[in-house]
């Protein structure tokens, strides 16, 4: 029994489209060669069936019995020999397809956690998630198909072959007829790849679209902005919906070259064997053997355009593939001294600071400098950041994400059980639990749950308001007690009541410990140690929030809202 996945699914080549569906084959090199010979084996197996029933009605037109029930037997153990090789090659046909798709779908989720903040800035959700759900399969049907592929190019040879040894002028029918068969249907795949490559980006945006809409819809519904983003988003399932009439257009011309090319084939070669059998050229069981052959033959071509038609799918899907395979994290991270915990962290680029020991709190004029702020002293984007004099990026990537935390509001709850939820280290106590709720204002919601920590918690914590998921997150960062916090709008989504006794407890749990909280509520400013007040990117004026707010009026402007 094959265990699928596999435990590393290795480097995948993302020089290309054609370099990646090849690494994917040799990664499975072993059962796509057994599937292609069984495949063979099948292929064969019935290729030499109308030659046998040609010898054998040969040999009853002869009233030869003995022959007869030789060439019997052969049909019987083509018959044996098609049914275990067709059984073995679907076996190793279904490997073959599960394991491209599950290889694809761990190099790009081992991607994604590489990449991480760097990955929702490069590529939309909707990009992401087609890979997941039609891409993979693209990628499996073409390594599926490379096995009855190559074995009815085999077939065809085999069937030329025989047919020439025969008659030479009803071989060379098939001998050219098959190639120009192949160029009459390469016109299609060039506008089939195209079309097929403009459907999947517009599949992608409507993923985009809908995964918007889910994560707002209950601000949506607050505004009354449902049927604005339901009629955009059936305007742009309409797009999709005519890029995939599109597609099935020349599609369709691809099915319809599959039965008429083969069909005008089969026509030719029995007329041309009927006339020969009529001149006494060839046996009567040389006809029914050609009139098999050309029956024989739909199967194995139309393989041949599926084949065409698959790969190229295959090409698109690996195209996305490497998209994201090619990219490179914002910030790679060292691999020299390891994290102290000691010293100032600081942005050169704005000039804020994080101190030990201190509540730092950063109000900005523009809320997207202290995102950007944040992101820099995280080391989620590059900057010139240092920690204790030295700088951050010479820090191992696992350590700075170990000891420097960055919470922000695009974080998720995630399905499970609520105390792993917020203990995601497993080494939490209830009464270490117990201190983070307290100090997030969040022990009413775990009250008012009947299973308490024990509750199950749905996908996105969609149960709880969006008020109530903040204060989990901010007990969850909390109860992860990292050398240097930094918090982005940590109480923006509660009420006043409730901001401020977060603002007074904060500075308690955090005691000891380095804390940056970027926000312009009053509340929380007035708590902090200390305040930094960012305009334009830097920081323009510190000191405490009553201080800032009688000498520097653009701070006042700021976190009063433009209000005296």
């Amino acid at each position: 029994m094959r265990s699928l996945p596999v435990a590393d699914p290795g480097t995948p080549d993302a020089r290309g489209p054609l370099r990646y569906l090849w690494w994917v084959a040799r990664a499975q090199a072993a059962p796509l060669l057994a599937g292609v010979g069984l495949a063979v084996l099948w292929w064969l197996g019935q290729a030499l069936v109308p030659a046998a029933l040609g010898k054998a009605i040969d040999a009853m037109a002869q009233r030869d019995a003995g022959t007869l029930m030789k060439w019997s037997a052969v049909v019987l153990g083509l018959g044996v020999v098609q049914a275990v090789a067709g059984v073995l090659r679907h076996r190793f046909a279904v490997v073959t397809w599960l394991s491209a798709a599950y290889r694809t779908v761990q190099v790009t989720v081992r991607q994604a956690a590489r990449l991480g903040a760097t990955l929702p800035k490069r590529l939309s959700t909707g990009e992401v998630v087609s890979v997941g759900n039609s891409d993979i399969a693209h990628i499996g049907n073409a390594m599926d198909i490379l096995l009855r592929g190559a074995g009815a190019v085999v077939a065809v040879v085999a069937v030329t072959v025989i047919l020439i040894s025969t008659s030479v002028p009803l071989g060379l029918v098939v001998l050219v007829g098959v190639p120009l068969m192949a160029a009459a249907v390469g016109p299609l795949l060039k506008p089939l790849h195209r079309r097929q490559h403009g459907q999947r980006d517009l599949q992608g945006d409507l993923a985009t679209r809908a995964a918007d809409i889910v994560a707002g819809l209950r601000v949506l519904r607050g505004v009354g902005g449902e049927q604005v983003f339901a009629a955009r988003y059936r305007e742009e399932s309409q797009r999709v919906r005519r890029a995939g009439v599109r597609v099935a257009s020349v599609e369709s011309l691809l099915e319809g070259a599959q039965v008429l090319l083969p069909g005008v084939l089969i026509a030719c070669v029995t007329w041309l064997g009927a006339h020969f059998a009529l001149e006494g050229r060839i046996t009567p069981g040389q006809l029914v053997a050609f009139y098999g052959y050309a029956v024989f033959l739909i199967a194995p071509l139309r393989t041949l355009t599926e084949a065409a038609d698959k790969l190229t799918k295959g090409h698109v899907a690996a195209r996305r593939v490497c998209r994201i395979l090619s990219l490179e994290p914002e910030i790679a991270g060292g691999d020299g001294r390891f994290f102290t915990g000691e010293g100032t962290l600081r942005d050169g680029e704005s000039g804020a600071e994080v101190r030990p020991g201190r509540l730092t709190a950063l109000a900005a004029a523009a809320p997207e400098d202290a995102i950007a702020i944040a992101d820099r002293l995280g080391g989620f984007a590059p900057g010139d950041v240092t920690i204790g004099g030295g700088p951050l990026a010479e820090l191992p990537l696992a350590e700075v994400r170990r000891h420097i935390l960055v919470a922000d509001n695009g974080a998720r709850l995630f399905s499970g059980r609520l105390r792993d939820e917020l203990d995601v280290r497993g080494a939490a106590g209830d009464e270490e639990i117990r201190q983070a709720l307290y100090a997030a204002c969040a022990e009413d919601i775990v009250a008012a749950l009947p299973e308490g920590l024990d509750a199950h918690v749905a996908e996105s914590g969609r149960e709880f308001s969006g008020g109530q998921q903040q204060r989990l997150r901010l007990a969850r960062a909390l109860l992860a007690d990292p050398e240097i916090l930094i918090l982005v709008e940590p109480t923006s989504a509660v009420d006043a009541h409730t901001e401020a006794r977060v603002a007074e407890r904060l500075g308690k749990a955090r005691s000891g410990r380095a804390t940056l909280v970027c926000t312009t509520s009053p509340l929380v400013l007035d708590r902090a140690d200390h305040v930094l007040y960012v305009e334009g990117g830097v920081v323009r004026a510190e000191g405490t929030h009553r201080a800032l707010l009688d000498a520097e009026p653009g701070y006042r402007s700021t976190v009063t809202r433009g209000e005296d």
